[in-house]
């Protein structure tokens, strides 16, 4: 008989010792799985031993305590005379397995999105939750969900059967009151106090990123997460004087063709004006979903995964040093739209209080331009419908796209051929009114599970990220090879970006080269082939594309028209969703929600991990850009209102 001080005699409350082990030891084993995954970019060694499974350790017993505590409220419920009654003990086995089955869920799960990103869950995790259709059905697509499925009950079934005698709570006979009450109750005090002690950062004690996302545990990265949407600038970061920062944000802003408008120590606003005439060219802008720099040739890959991009690369601008603002699809939309540094938390995209903000849709509409967002897949995805259709956007998405045109769709929506079918007929409608257009068109197709129309290009269709890249640049020539059949297309101006990288995880937190995108340029009538080799940052595309149109405007904008930018000004803004970096020409200045501040030196387009210098004024100059931007969206000075240009006060408001 087992010793009555074994853990397997603690009566009923056996059940939820054993499932916490079982669970602290499942997040060991996938932590060492990880570890081997990621190879030589987690260094090995003694020291870093002890905080992977040490920290994880105290992460791993907070998350299952945590993650097992209605297990515990149910166990202390029970009448003691259920505990051994036989219909009791058939529910609890098929519990148990219900519980066990979780765990191996979420353990697949973390291993997928670190395949993925790089990364525990994080705040992707929680924003995909909230989208199911897609992402179910996404994670359906790309992987054989039936099969893991079933697998994962065989093994929770296997492990409880096996393990029954251990699982199944017994009767409180023996049990001192002391165990009977004082075990639940000291783990919730100990839950509870773990909680207020331990937070999300404390693991980050590596200057190696993935050492500190090893350490930590997914279920906790989960919840904490959660409950951080949108991070209070000053709250959590180090701020100066909101007048001081308002300040030293209005002396970086101004360039020689665009003064600020008032002497308002508060107020964002410039005159922007370069004394030529407006072109009111059309506007096809296409942000390609996932498009890393290194896919193309220029940028050193190997010549064929891109031919099209390469080629328009010789033919029109290029941007060679441009960096994208964050790692998901709506912070490239904010920067493209809004042209602002992106603030702590989730993109203002998705965020209340987001309408009638000035952005690239509304300076076109002030002009007489029809305006359009033109997504292939439904655009209640990441709030965009509601989002653009808030500022002065028409949304044409997948509703629009009749059955009869579609080639092929997944999950994320139509191919990128039919997208840009849709684009063309939009197209041709404003030219048939007379009017110019704006359009913002998102691509999908290269997104996993990478499917496409057969016989397009050499990579069979869901077979991988290159196959979905190379599509997506054939749909993209296809698009450009029809519209130059147009009458309109001779006057009209085609920008090519990416929203955002293919992957962010790096050694670092902010691993520059992970935020390197393409863009170009391309209109043969009216721009010269060219390169702009400038450091620049995504929020700086509005306004230069606006300043190749030579348009006036009142702007509120935080973006550079690089044109008219002083050499020597430049600068790029990278982020996470918590972790906001400030990068210049040799260095990047890092803020992190414990109000800290690093800086590291950057050669080459990556950071080297080693000190940078940087004085206290230009440190001061970087936390004005992103406590500006979050002062500003707080306090409306990012909208439309109050603003004087007679074309704007009749967009305000009227949508």
């Amino acid at each position: 008989m087992e010793a009555m001080h074994s853990p397997l005699r603690w009566g009923r409350w056996r059940s939820y010792l054993v499932l916490l082990a079982f669970f602290v030891t499942l997040s060991a084993v996938l932590r060492a799985a990880l570890w081997l995954k990621t190879g030589a970019q987690a260094p090995w060694g003694v020291g870093q031993a002890l905080q992977v499974f040490g920290v994880g350790l105290v992460y791993d017993l907070v998350a299952g305590a945590s993650l097992l505590l209605p297990l515990m409220v149910f166990l202390l419920l029970m009448p003691a005379r259920w505990l051994e009654r036989r219909w009791f003990r058939i529910w609890m086995a098929l519990g148990m397995v219900a519980w066990v089955g979780v765990m191996l869920f979420v353990a697949i799960s973390e291993w997928i999105f670190w395949d993925e990103f790089g990364s525990r869950f994080n705040f992707i995790a929680v924003d995909y939750l909230l989208y199911t259709h897609e992402v179910i059905g996404n994670i359906r697509e790309s992987y054989p969900v039936g099969v893991i499925l079933s697998a994962l009950v065989l093994v929770a079934m296997t492990l409880v059967w096996r393990g029954r005698h251990a699982l199944m709570p017994k009767a409180d006979a023996g049990l001192s009151r002391w165990v009977r009450w004082g075990l639940p109750l000291g783990v919730l005090g100990a839950v509870g106090l773990a909680h207020a002690v331990v937070d999300g950062n404390w693991k980050n004690q590596s200057s190696n990123r993935y050492v500190n996302a090893l350490s930590g545990d997914g279920v906790y990265e989960f919840f904490s997460a959660l409950r951080h949407n949108e991070l209070d600038y000053e709250h959590f970061y180090q701020s100066l004087p909101s007048q001081e920062a308002m300040a030293r944000l209005r002396r970086q802003l101004p360039t020689p063709h665009a003064r600020l408008a008032s002497s308002n120590p508060m107020d964002l606003t410039r005159i922007v004006d370069d004394g030529q005439t407006e072109k009111h060219l059309n506007v096809v802008l296409i942000s390609v979903e996932s498009l890393s720099a290194d896919y193309l040739a220029h940028f050193g890959h190997q010549p064929g995964l891109t031919p099209r991009l390469d080629a328009l690369a010789d033919q029109g601008l290029l941007f060679t040093r441009l960096y994208a603002t964050g790692t998901r699809t709506v912070r490239g939309l904010e920067a493209l739209s809004l042209s602002l540094p992106p603030t702590p938390g989730q993109s203002i995209v998705k965020r209340p209080d987001n309408a009638d903000m000035f952005s690239l849709g509304s300076v076109f509409a002030s002009k007489g331009y029809d305006t359009r967002y033109v997504y292939g897949g439904y655009g209640y995805f990441d709030n965009m419908n509601a989002f653009f259709s808030a500022n002065h956007y028409q949304v044409v998405d997948r509703m629009a796209i009749p059955a009869e045109r579609i080639h092929h769709e997944n999950i994320w929506g139509v191919a990128d051929e039919d997208l840009f079918t849709q684009a063309l007929q939009e197209a041709d409608a404003s030219h048939a009114r007379g009017k110019p257009s704006f359009m913002h068109v998102m691509t999908t197709s290269n997104h996993r599970p990478y499917t496409y129309p057969d016989g397009r290009i050499d990579i069979p269709s869901h077979q991988s990220r290159e196959g979905g890249v190379k599509y997506t640049d054939w749909a993209i020539g296809n698009f450009l090879d029809r519209a130059a059949q147009k009458p309109w297309f001779k006057n009209t101006v085609f920008v090519i970006v990416a929203d955002h990288c293919a992957s962010s995880a790096g050694k670092t937190d902010l691993p520059v080269e992970r935020y390197h995108i393409p863009a170009i340029v391309y209109a043969p009538a009216h721009i010269a082939p060219a390169k702009m080799d400038r450091l620049a940052s995504q929020i700086d595309l509005a306004p230069t594309l606006l300043g190749l149109l030579h348009f006036k405007y009142e702007s509120r904008f935080l973006g550079y028209d690089l044109f008219d930018l002083e050499p020597g000004r430049e600068r790029a803004f990278i982020s996470t969703y918590q972790d906001l970096g400030y990068l210049t020409e040799h260095a990047l200045l890092r803020l992190d929600s414990r109000g800290g501040v690093q800086t590291t030196l950057v050669d080459q387009g990556e950071d080297r991990g080693r000190a940078a210098p940087m004085g206290s004024e230009q440190v001061a100059d970087a936390i004005s850009w992103y406590q500006g931007a979050a002062w500003a969206y707080h306090h409306q000075g990012l909208s439309l209102m109050g603003l004087r240009s007679p074309s704007y006060a009749g967009l305000a408001g009227r949508r």
